[in-house]
């Protein structure tokens, strides 16, 4: 956390926005709109407004660029389109469980190249999340966001074997991290997902929440642990898993900016929308189904998966 002053409820994320190609068991969509940082801001968005910075070619299509544009509350002042690139691509086959998948090809583009820059606009932003890229890279981005009172990372197993050193020096830095359960393994060497949580946490973040697929999520805070389940989807409901955790990212940060509050009970009910946002991901390929729920959608859902949890 930071001391600047900072514009309260203010939520940005940066990240990813991609061209995805996804092949499931039963049908096979090619050249839609994906990318974390997109996921997050189409989640975050049903909930309250969101800062987007990212950085796209030229050969964007138009028609992801309008999706984006029509979510109302998404601030795409931070979307850099670079002449001459090639935009973040990814292809991926899932299995028959659609649990487990296979990476068909990744084109990192633009994504190779510099950082995108957070416009001076957005350096006033209180809660900022830190899409999953190099553990550098969110360092740099972090001290463009000097005003910040929460900063949450995600991270993945490639950073842990490669750039450990740096991702270290990132958890001494953010509030919390996001992780999925065998990464918080991989990272700590411990299996458990709350003894796992508490080794991270000696790395200096307050928080750190370990997502576990069908299994729901685990929250190990400084000041205690919270457990939430995940949505219980029949079978048929799981049409594309892809962006889940993004949306789970972005439900759970604009919870805690909506309401001001990073406290560990406000936290378990960000969890509870986090899940909630993934439960629409999930049914649909790309962002079709988070980006037509309306208010009402989502409180009806909220409020089944809080009897059914108990939250």
């Amino acid at each position: 956390m930071t001391s600047a002053s900072a514009t309260p409820n203010s939520l940005l994320v940066t990240g990813t926005i991609g061209i995805d190609t996804v092949e499931t068991p039963n049908a096979c969509v090619n050249r839609v709109l994906g990318g974390s940082a997109a996921y997050f801001a189409a989640a975050a968005s049903r909930l309250g407004p969101v800062r987007l910075v990212g950085v796209v070619g030229d050969d964007w299509p138009a028609d992801h660029r309008h999706m984006l544009e029509t979510l109302q509350g998404v601030d795409l002042r931070g979307l850099e389109t670079r002449e001459g690139g090639k935009t973040f691509a990814w292809g991926g086959k899932y299995l028959a469980n659609m649990n487990d998948r296979e990476t068909l090809f990744t084109e990192l583009g633009v994504v190779a190249d510099r950082p995108p820059i957070v416009p001076a606009a957005f350096a006033d932003s209180a809660f900022l999340f830190l899409g999953n890229t190099h553990p550098d890279v969110q360092l740099g981005l972090l001290d463009q966001v000097p005003a910040r009172t929460l900063a949450v990372a995600d991270t993945m197993d490639l950073w842990i074997n490669i750039a450990r050193d740096s991702l270290v020096r990132l958890l001494g830095r953010v509030d919390g991290i996001m992780l999925n359960d065998s990464e918080a393994t991989h990272l700590t060497g411990v299996r458990n997902a709350v003894t796992a949580g508490r080794r991270i946490l000696e790395y200096g973040p307050k928080f750190v929440v370990v997502k576990k697929g069908e299994h729901g999520a685990v929250l190990v805070h400084r000041d205690g642990v919270a457990v939430v389940p995940a949505f219980p989807a029949e079978e048929a409901m799981v049409v594309d898993p892809t962006g889940a955790g993004d949306t789970f990212a972005g439900g759970f940060m604009a919870h805690l900016a909506r309401s001001g509050n990073t406290d560990l009970d406000t936290m378990q009910t960000a969890l509870s929308w986090g899940t909630v946002m993934a439960s629409f991901t999930i049914s649909s390929f790309s962002l079709e189904a988070i980006a037509k729920a309306n208010a009402a959608d989502l409180a009806a859902r909220y409020q089944r998966f809080a009897q059914l949890a108990r939250v």
